[in-house]
């Protein structure tokens, strides 16, 4: 009779001296007693592990500092309870939901990008290490009778390759429904995240706990920062916080405006069609907005203006950019939940001339629309939002909110602008981070979305693009040109054909 075939592990433990395979026997035995997850997805969780202590192995690292970096300690108790919590949405996240379409909902993503290539197997034991001390996000989306909640999915989160559409929509409402995913391709780690679930200040936490953990198992010192959560720490419950109802106003307005004009060019089926990334000097982008005497924010609204006329065949109307603004810069808070509201910036496109021309009015709109009372004033309108619906059936809550409060959706502006500002990270990330960047996901009506982070020396500017048409980030490239910047441009190439390769993959 044919033996069967051994296994890459089992031939792993056979190399292995007496002491060191009962060190991996009694780890497995141990490993047994953190898991209450069902038998299959223990089966992948020990099998993770086995895969990372043979990239050990390959890479000569010893089976008892393997063992170390991989101690059970990090699963904690969160493997070995049932799942038992739910969490009620913020009041910004009760209304992202009520636009969503065939129970999906748009995402965003933060990238960073580190100077040696991904370890798939060590990143996946970072995800299953990082998850547990982040149980809000160990959630599905699910709809309640009255409203959405984040209902608690303990599972093995596994990675994906980053080898399709980024920003790809997720489902709601599924058993096994993910509140976000983690890719990987090359260099670069990637977080995708529900809007529901979090904001920008929110991901970042994520993304730098995520990566701080993952560059300890290969064996970096990382030292504690405020950036970053301890794995091993208990959930703080302030991290869940709705700090809507916080608002010193009992102004409710910031909401109703008129449509704006949209940019010309047809909205792809495929979204996103294609992401660029402006990598910016980011001493120099200080410099130049200084010149200005404008924050770097004002700078590049400017400029977005700009090439928003240019990129539209309409003569009249406002050309309007919408900007998420952190709440906690007005309101202290360690909240992970959301708490971001909105300021929009809006000129006619008539008087949409140069940069000197109009940064001071855009300067200016800016300082009004992002005065502690104008937000405060917003702040206090969506927590009024929620509370005058609450007794209304989910399914009546849509269309009250878009009658009482005159929602238009995209139709209000005709992009989005989102500086989350400079990364802050410990003092070893530099040596082994290269940048950051941030992608928002499509929108069904805006033809490009902006985003702009900064991590030491780069600064990255990203377009997200839903139409063919080049005039928007041609526009923003001969700006910044003419200003002096010598801009590296990387970036996807159309996703419209790698869709249909894929499609055409699964097809086979």
């Amino acid at each position: 009779m044919q033996k069967k075939k051994q296994t890459a592990f089992a031939e792993y433990l056979s190399y292995l001296t007496n002491e060191d395979a009962q060190r991996v026997s009694d780890f497995f035995i141990n490993f047994k007693q953190h898991m209450l997850l069902p038998l299959s997805e223990e089966r992948k969780m020990r099998s993770d592990l086995e895969n990372a202590l043979m990239y050990y192995n390959a890479v000569g690292v010893s089976v008892e500092t393997a063992l170390s970096r991989l101690d059970n300690q990090n699963l904690g108790g969160f493997y070995a309870r049932p799942p038992s919590l739910y969490y009620t949405l913020d009041d910004a996240a009760k209304i992202y939901p009520l636009s969503m379409k065939h129970g999906f909902m748009t995402v965003f993503r933060l990238s960073a990008i580190l100077k040696d290539e991904v370890v798939p197997a060590l990143l996946q034991i970072a995800l299953t290490f990082t998850i547990k001390r982040f149980p809000r996000f160990a959630t599905s989306l699910k709809k309640g009778f009255f409203w959405h909640y984040l209902d608690a999915n303990k599972q093995r989160y596994a990675i994906e390759e980053d080898d399709s559409v980024p920003c790809r929509p997720m489902g709601v409402g599924k058993t096994s429904a993910k509140s976000f995913r983690v890719r990987y391709y090359k260099t670069r780690i990637s977080v995708e995240f529900f809007h529901t679930l979090t904001d920008g200040r929110g991901g970042l936490v994520f993304l730098q706990t995520l990566v701080a953990t993952y560059l300890r198992l290969t064996g970096v010192s990382i030292s504690e920062h405020p950036a970053l959560l301890n794995i091993n720490d208990a959930p703080d419950l302030a991290e869940d916080a709705n700090e809507f109802h916080r608002s010193s106003s009992t102004k409710a307005s910031g909401f109703k405006e008129k449509k704006a004009l949209q940019m010309s060019g047809r909205v792809n089926a495929d979204r996103p069609y294609q992401i660029l990334h402006f990598k910016l000097d980011s001493q120099k982008l200080k410099t130049t907005a200084k010149s200005y005497d404008v924050t770097v924010t004002t700078y590049l609204s400017t400029l977005i203006l700009l090439a928003s006329k240019f990129a539209t065949e309409a003569t009249k109307g406002d050309i309007s950019i919408q900007l998420p603004v952190d709440m906690r810069r007005y309101y202290p808070s360690e909240t992970l939940a959301n708490f971001t509201m909105y300021a929009g910036i809006r000129l006619p496109l008539a008087e949409i001339t140069t940069p000197s021309e109009i940064m001071a009015r855009v300067k200016g709109q800016l300082a009004d629309k992002t005065s502690y009372e104008k937000m405060s004033e917003m702040m206090f309108s969506a927590h009024k939002m929620a509370r005058d619906v609450r007794g209304f059936p989910l399914f009546l809550k849509s269309p009250i909110a878009k009658i009482v409060y005159g929602f238009l959706g995209e139709k209000l502006f005709t992009t989005t602008f989102s500086n989350v500002g400079v990364v802050s990270a410990p003092p070893e990330f530099s040596e082994h981070v290269e940048s950051y960047d941030f992608i928002l996901g499509p929108h069904a009506i805006n033809r490009a979305t902006c985003t702009l982070v900064t991590y030491g020396a780069w600064s990255t500017l990203t377009i997200t693009k839903n139409t063919k048409d080049p005039s928007f980030e041609e526009e923003m490239l001969r700006l910044l040109e003419k200003d002096g910047f010598t801009v590296t441009i990387e970036g996807s190439a159309l996703y419209e054909s790698k869709r249909r390769l894929s499609t055409k993959k699964l097809a086979a």
